[in-house]
């Protein structure tokens, strides 16, 4: 049986009447995504059809061929690679980004230093034999400003010679700034588009889909690319990523992905694709959830004086909420009690390791259906100072009531 105490339940109870204001904001958005998304099912005429598996080369492949048609149309775009072959949504970031780039061309990210997995492929960290900077591609990077938003004066004054990408990354990572808004990126987006005409602004969308009412590829960039267990996947879809964008870049993607002459005309599925579509489907209202959730968990931890960003009744961008501690012991509480409020693993203790692709240890509470999966309320966090949990996810908003309240229990242990 759940122990809660009546403090704890109070806290929350507080919380949400404090939040009326947001909810009803986050039900209109959530209402006009969902309306997007299923005119794009019904744009494509999707049937039952559409969910069987293939085999082999995946030659005339209408499930896969039809699903990259329903994404492009519900995100705003051209074209769309909706791929299960997608490790990670690093992955899709990175084979968008290869295809665009040549030897001596150059990547020029305007929001600072990109998520640490994606330094690796870079090659900002580590020794990757693979990396971008192995093959001969230079990166620079424009930090944003002390508010969090980005440097247009100092955009105008870079270097444009071999600028052959503008990248963005929306969310936050492991930063402590709120994630750029569709307003803030398409200012942006103009700015950029005016210095470097021939550049292609590639957006990492990770944690953004269906936050606001907009997607980047209707603000401006050329190219969007994220994964299939975070927002758009809807907490279904078992794995995979996307990229989505321009027809010609997306054609690009392709064939980096693939082989030249065959791009996304191959590949098959020998699973169902039933969970891609029906998590598309749902992916409105499951975001609407992780949004909620974190606005809640947000105002929670203001009451109990604890630094947060965003703050609980900010206009979001992305799902992601950060809680900052004292210590890296009430980090992992925190993470623990995540944990321990679980559907799946529930009885384990999260302990800081070593995972591949990040410099610090880090702890994670994910007891998900998914492995990795950021609909599917987790916590994690670098063993670094300032100890910063960063949260995302609750299929359902019931279950993040749950855990906020065993989170404040935990913390108040000695």
């Amino acid at each position: 049986m759940i122990e809660i105490s009546d403090r704890a339940r109070e806290l929350v109870w507080s919380a949400e009447s404090a939040l009326t204001g947001v909810f009803q904001r986050t039900d209109a958005i959530e209402m006009a995504n969902q309306q997007r998304v299923l005119e794009a099912f019904w744009a494509e005429r999707v049937s039952a059809r559409h969910f069987a598996p293939t085999t082999g080369y995946g030659y005339d492949d209408i499930g896969r061929d039809t699903l990259d048609r329903v994404f492009a149309r519900a995100l705003s775009a051209e074209a769309a690679l909706v791929r299960p072959q997608f490790a990670n949504g690093t992955h899709a970031i990175y084979t968008a980004l290869a295809s665009l780039v040549e030897p001596g061309d150059r990547i020029l990210s305007i929001t600072g230093q990109p998520y640490d997995t994606l330094q690796t492929a870079i090659g900002l960290s580590g020794n990757a034999s693979n990396s971008l900077k192995k093959m001969g591609v230079h990166f620079d990077a424009i930090e944003l400003l002390p508010d969090g938003g980005i440097d247009l004066e100092a955009i105008q004054n870079a270097d444009e010679s071999y600028v052959k990408v503008i990248f963005v990354q929306r969310s936050r990572g492991y930063a402590w700034r709120e994630a750029l808004n569709m307003t803030k990126l398409s200012e942006a987006f103009a700015h950029c588009k005016e210095l470097f005409p021939n550049a292609v602004i590639l957006v990492d969308n990770c944690y953004g889909e269906f936050v606001e009412a907009l997607e980047p590829t209707a603000c401006g960039a050329d190219l969007i690319a994220g994964s299939l267990i975070k927002n758009p996947g809807g907490g279904l879809a078992p794995t995979g990523g996307y990229i989505t964008g321009k027809k010609e870049l997306v054609e690009r993607a392709a064939e980096r992905l693939t082989v030249p002459g065959m791009g996304g005309e191959v590949g098959s599925y020998a699973g169902d694709y039933r969970l891609f579509y029906q998590g598309l489907f749902l992916a409105p209202h499951v975001t609407a959830q992780c949004v909620k959730s974190a606005a809640l968990f947000a105002r929670v931890f203001e009451t109990l004086e604890l630094s947060t960003m965003p703050a609980s009744d900010s206009v979001r961008s992305d799902i992601i909420q950060a809680v900052r501690f004292e210590n890296a012991d009430s980090l992992v509480r925190f993470c623990g009690a995540i944990q321990s409020a679980a559907p799946v693993d529930s009885f384990v203790s999260p302990e800081p390791w070593d995972m591949p692709g990040y410099d610090d240890p880090v702890v994670m509470a994910a007891g998900a259906f998914v492995q990795g999966a950021t609909t599917e309320l987790s916590a994690d966090g670098p063993i670094r100072s300032p100890y910063t949990a960063y949260l995302q996810g609750a299929l359902t908003y019931a279950h993040a009531r749950i855990a906020a309240m065993l989170a404040c229990d935990a913390l108040q242990k000695e």
